[in-house]
Protein backbone atom coordinates (compact mmCIF):
# COMPACT_ATOMS: atom_id res chain seq x y z
CA UNK A 1 0.00 0.00 0.00
CA UNK A 2 1.19 3.53 -0.82
CA UNK A 3 2.03 5.32 2.41
CA UNK A 4 2.26 8.83 0.93
CA UNK A 5 -0.04 11.42 2.52
CA UNK A 6 -1.78 13.78 0.10
CA UNK A 7 -3.51 17.01 1.11
CA UNK A 8 -6.44 18.17 -1.04
CA UNK A 9 -7.09 21.92 -0.72
CA UNK A 10 -10.40 22.50 -2.48
CA UNK A 11 -13.49 24.52 -1.50
CA UNK A 12 -15.83 22.57 -3.80
CA UNK A 13 -16.70 19.65 -1.54
CA UNK A 14 -17.93 17.35 -4.30
CA UNK A 15 -14.63 17.66 -6.19
CA UNK A 16 -12.55 17.18 -3.02
CA UNK A 17 -14.50 14.07 -1.99
CA UNK A 18 -14.26 12.60 -5.50
CA UNK A 19 -10.48 13.08 -5.57
CA UNK A 20 -10.20 11.67 -2.05
CA UNK A 21 -12.15 8.54 -2.98
CA UNK A 22 -10.05 7.93 -6.09
CA UNK A 23 -6.72 8.42 -4.29
CA UNK A 24 -7.81 6.35 -1.29
CA UNK A 25 -8.59 3.49 -3.67
CA UNK A 26 -5.03 3.83 -4.96
CA UNK A 27 -3.71 3.36 -1.44
CA UNK A 28 -2.90 6.99 -0.58
CA UNK A 29 -3.64 8.54 2.79
CA UNK A 30 -5.71 11.69 2.17
CA UNK A 31 -6.66 14.83 4.11
CA UNK A 32 -9.01 17.60 2.93
CA UNK A 33 -9.00 21.33 3.63
CA UNK A 34 -11.59 23.83 2.35
CA UNK A 35 -9.21 26.78 2.09
CA UNK A 36 -5.60 27.81 2.55
CA UNK A 37 -5.94 28.64 6.24
CA UNK A 38 -7.29 25.19 7.08
CA UNK A 39 -4.58 23.66 4.89
CA UNK A 40 -1.74 25.42 6.73
CA UNK A 41 -3.09 24.13 10.04
CA UNK A 42 -3.01 20.57 8.69
CA UNK A 43 0.50 21.00 7.27
CA UNK A 44 1.80 22.25 10.61
CA UNK A 45 0.45 19.24 12.48
CA UNK A 46 0.81 16.42 9.93
CA UNK A 47 3.52 15.09 7.63
CA UNK A 48 2.33 15.82 4.08
CA UNK A 49 4.03 14.43 0.96
CA UNK A 50 2.09 16.32 -1.73
CA UNK A 51 -0.69 18.90 -1.95
CA UNK A 52 -3.35 19.31 -4.63
CA UNK A 53 -4.41 22.94 -4.43
CA UNK A 54 -7.30 24.78 -6.06
CA UNK A 55 -6.46 28.33 -7.15
CA UNK A 56 -9.77 30.04 -6.35
CA UNK A 57 -10.85 29.58 -2.72
CA UNK A 58 -12.37 31.75 0.04
CA UNK A 59 -10.39 33.09 3.04
CA UNK A 60 -7.03 32.17 1.51
CA UNK A 61 -6.62 31.28 -2.17
CA UNK A 62 -4.27 28.69 -3.60
CA UNK A 63 -1.61 31.17 -4.74
CA UNK A 64 -1.34 32.75 -1.28
CA UNK A 65 -1.34 29.35 0.40
CA UNK A 66 1.50 28.13 -1.83
CA UNK A 67 3.56 31.26 -1.17
CA UNK A 68 3.19 30.79 2.59
CA UNK A 69 3.83 27.06 2.30
CA UNK A 70 7.13 27.63 0.50
CA UNK A 71 8.47 29.63 3.44
CA UNK A 72 8.99 26.37 5.34
CA UNK A 73 7.98 23.34 3.24
CA UNK A 74 9.24 21.86 -0.02
CA UNK A 75 6.91 18.97 -0.87
CA UNK A 76 5.29 19.06 -4.33
CA UNK A 77 2.23 21.20 -5.07
CA UNK A 78 -0.10 20.48 -7.99
CA UNK A 79 -2.47 23.36 -8.71
CA UNK A 80 -6.03 22.93 -9.97
CA UNK A 81 -8.00 25.61 -11.76
CA UNK A 82 -10.95 25.97 -14.11
CA UNK A 83 -8.93 28.63 -15.88
CA UNK A 84 -6.81 27.49 -18.78
CA UNK A 85 -5.11 30.81 -19.61
CA UNK A 86 -1.34 30.53 -19.78
CA UNK A 87 -0.87 33.54 -17.47
CA UNK A 88 -2.61 31.72 -14.57
CA UNK A 89 -0.44 28.67 -15.05
CA UNK A 90 2.72 30.79 -15.09
CA UNK A 91 1.65 32.65 -11.94
CA UNK A 92 1.02 29.41 -10.08
CA UNK A 93 4.36 27.92 -11.09
CA UNK A 94 6.21 31.13 -10.23
CA UNK A 95 4.70 31.16 -6.76
CA UNK A 96 6.07 27.70 -5.98
CA UNK A 97 3.76 25.14 -7.58
CA UNK A 98 5.40 22.16 -9.27
CA UNK A 99 2.66 21.29 -11.74
CA UNK A 100 -0.68 22.57 -13.03
CA UNK A 101 -3.84 20.66 -13.97
CA UNK A 102 -6.83 22.34 -15.59
CA UNK A 103 -10.40 21.41 -14.66
CA UNK A 104 -12.10 19.29 -15.82
CA UNK A 105 -9.39 16.64 -15.67
CA UNK A 106 -9.27 12.89 -16.01
CA UNK A 107 -8.49 11.00 -12.78
CA UNK A 108 -5.79 8.98 -14.55
CA UNK A 109 -4.06 12.18 -15.66
CA UNK A 110 -4.08 13.56 -12.12
CA UNK A 111 -2.78 10.26 -10.75
CA UNK A 112 0.05 10.24 -13.29
CA UNK A 113 1.05 13.78 -12.30
CA UNK A 114 0.93 12.84 -8.60
CA UNK A 115 3.08 9.74 -9.06
CA UNK A 116 5.60 11.65 -11.15
CA UNK A 117 5.96 14.44 -8.59
CA UNK A 118 6.25 12.02 -5.68
CA UNK A 119 8.97 10.01 -7.42
CA UNK A 120 10.93 13.18 -8.12
CA UNK A 121 10.47 14.52 -4.59
CA UNK A 122 11.47 11.28 -2.89
CA UNK A 123 14.52 10.92 -5.12
CA UNK A 124 15.54 14.51 -4.31
CA UNK A 125 14.94 13.96 -0.57
CA UNK A 126 17.11 10.84 -0.58
CA UNK A 127 19.95 12.71 -2.28
CA UNK A 128 19.69 15.59 0.21
CA UNK A 129 19.72 13.18 3.15
CA UNK A 130 22.85 11.54 1.80
CA UNK A 131 24.51 14.91 1.31
CA UNK A 132 23.52 16.27 4.73
CA UNK A 133 23.89 13.24 7.01
CA UNK A 134 27.02 14.85 8.48
CA UNK A 135 25.28 18.14 9.33
CA UNK A 136 23.64 18.90 12.67
CA UNK A 137 21.51 22.04 12.85
CA UNK A 138 19.77 23.50 15.90
CA UNK A 139 18.42 26.99 15.40
CA UNK A 140 21.36 29.07 14.18
CA UNK A 141 23.92 26.47 15.26
CA UNK A 142 25.35 24.20 12.58
CA UNK A 143 28.03 21.55 13.07
CA UNK A 144 29.64 19.66 10.21
CA UNK A 145 30.92 16.39 11.66
CA UNK A 146 32.83 15.62 8.45
CA UNK A 147 34.83 18.85 8.17
CA UNK A 148 34.67 19.64 11.93
CA UNK A 149 33.43 23.14 11.06
CA UNK A 150 31.02 24.98 13.33
CA UNK A 151 28.96 28.10 12.57
CA UNK A 152 26.57 30.35 14.46
CA UNK A 153 24.09 32.13 12.17
CA UNK A 154 26.40 31.12 9.26
CA UNK A 155 29.40 32.83 10.92
CA UNK A 156 32.38 30.46 11.46
CA UNK A 157 33.32 29.91 15.10
CA UNK A 158 36.63 28.36 16.11
CA UNK A 159 36.33 25.72 18.83
CA UNK A 160 39.02 23.85 20.71
CA UNK A 161 38.95 20.05 20.31
CA UNK A 162 37.36 19.64 23.76
CA UNK A 163 34.76 22.35 23.12
CA UNK A 164 33.89 20.66 19.82
CA UNK A 165 33.43 17.27 21.52
CA UNK A 166 31.20 18.74 24.22
CA UNK A 167 29.02 20.59 21.71
CA UNK A 168 28.88 17.52 19.49
CA UNK A 169 27.59 15.45 22.40
CA UNK A 170 24.96 18.01 23.45
CA UNK A 171 23.77 18.76 19.90
CA UNK A 172 23.24 15.05 19.18
CA UNK A 173 20.70 14.99 22.02
CA UNK A 174 18.90 18.37 22.05
CA UNK A 175 16.82 18.88 25.17
CA UNK A 176 18.53 16.12 27.13
CA UNK A 177 20.28 17.21 30.32
CA UNK A 178 23.79 15.78 30.79
CA UNK A 179 25.31 15.78 34.29
CA UNK A 180 28.85 17.17 34.37
CA UNK A 181 30.12 13.74 35.44
CA UNK A 182 28.63 12.07 32.35
CA UNK A 183 30.04 14.73 30.03
CA UNK A 184 33.49 14.27 31.58
CA UNK A 185 33.40 10.49 31.28
CA UNK A 186 32.18 10.59 27.66
CA UNK A 187 34.78 13.14 26.56
CA UNK A 188 37.83 11.89 28.48
CA UNK A 189 36.84 8.21 28.65
CA UNK A 190 37.74 7.97 32.32
CA UNK A 191 35.96 8.22 35.65
CA UNK A 192 35.06 11.75 36.70
CA UNK A 193 37.05 12.94 39.68
CA UNK A 194 36.93 16.72 39.36
CA UNK A 195 34.30 18.16 37.00
CA UNK A 196 35.24 21.83 37.48
CA UNK A 197 36.91 21.71 34.08
CA UNK A 198 33.50 21.05 32.48
CA UNK A 199 32.13 24.27 33.96
CA UNK A 200 35.09 26.19 32.51
CA UNK A 201 34.60 24.69 29.05
CA UNK A 202 30.86 25.38 29.16
CA UNK A 203 31.55 29.01 30.03
CA UNK A 204 34.03 29.33 27.16
CA UNK A 205 31.59 27.74 24.70
CA UNK A 206 28.88 30.17 25.75
CA UNK A 207 31.19 33.11 25.12
CA UNK A 208 31.63 31.86 21.56
CA UNK A 209 28.08 30.85 20.59
CA UNK A 210 25.75 33.10 22.59
CA UNK A 211 24.83 36.71 21.81
CA UNK A 212 24.36 37.25 25.54
CA UNK A 213 26.24 34.56 27.50
CA UNK A 214 24.51 35.63 30.73
CA UNK A 215 21.12 34.96 29.14
CA UNK A 216 21.91 32.03 26.82
CA UNK A 217 19.61 30.95 24.02
CA UNK A 218 21.21 27.58 23.32
CA UNK A 219 23.51 26.26 26.05
CA UNK A 220 21.48 26.08 29.25
CA UNK A 221 22.26 25.06 32.82
CA UNK A 222 19.70 23.00 34.70
CA UNK A 223 20.76 23.83 38.22
CA UNK A 224 21.71 20.84 40.30
CA UNK A 225 21.38 18.52 37.31
CA UNK A 226 23.64 19.45 34.40
CA UNK A 227 23.81 21.05 30.95
CA UNK A 228 21.80 20.85 27.73
CA UNK A 229 21.39 22.36 24.28
CA UNK A 230 17.88 23.80 24.16
CA UNK A 231 15.59 22.54 21.41
CA UNK A 232 14.73 25.30 18.93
Amino acid sequence: MNQSHILIVEDERDIAVAIEAYLSNQGYKVSIAGNGIEALEIVESTVIDLAIVDVMMPKMDGITFTMKLRENYHFPVIMLSAKSEEVDQIMGLNMGADDYVTKPFRPLELLARINSQLRRYKRFSTIKQEENHHLMTIGGLEMNTETKEFTVDEIPVKLTPIEYKILNLLMKHPGRVFPAEEIYERIWNENAVNTDTIMVHIRNIREKIEINPKNPKYLKVVWGVGYKIEKQ
